[in-house]
């Protein structure tokens, strides 16, 4: 879900390890950030070629368009679509938003046609990896329902 900047020339060794010492990132190309699924299933964790840890929420258009006509023929406008996907959203972030912020990372907000996200992201030095470790195993702690 992360754009990709520059990679870190230690993208290729902290990718490597962390593939070994930690299970259940999703495929991904080697230049493409590592993802993984957190405890709350409304968010990932991803861990970018150009050094920074994302906590992402977002919700699909479609699946919520989906979800809030509930098989009816009523069609959401654009408009209070967007309304109450952002109304989602923020139940889904509040749990967390404080932590976050107060732990550093910065908030992002993203929308297109096709998903609205909310990113969190602090930047982390891809030549650590155990920092990086410790990093991705607290924000599975924080994380747990």
């Amino acid at each position: 879900m992360s754009e990709a900047n520059e990679i870190s020339p230690h993208w290729q060794s902290a990718r490597s390890s962390l593939l070994l010492d930690i299970s259940g990132w999703f495929d991904s190309h080697e230049t493409e950030p590592l993802t993984l699924s957190l405890p709350d299933e409304d968010w990932l964790l991803e861990i970018t070629p150009d050094g920074r840890l994302v906590c992402v929420a977002g919700y699909d258009l479609d699946d919520m368009k989906s979800m809030l006509s509930d098989g009816t023929a009523e069609d959401l406008g654009s408009d209070e679509l967007a309304k109450q996907v952002k109304f989602f959203l923020q139940q889904t972030t509040s749990k967390y938003r404080r932590r976050l912020m107060a732990e550093g990372f910065t908030e992002r907000m993203e929308m297109n046609d096709d998903f609205v996200a909310a990113h969190y992201e602090q930047a982390i030095d891809l030549s650590s990896t155990q920092e990086i470790r410790q990093k991705i195993h607290t924000c599975q702690s924080w994380f747990r329902p």
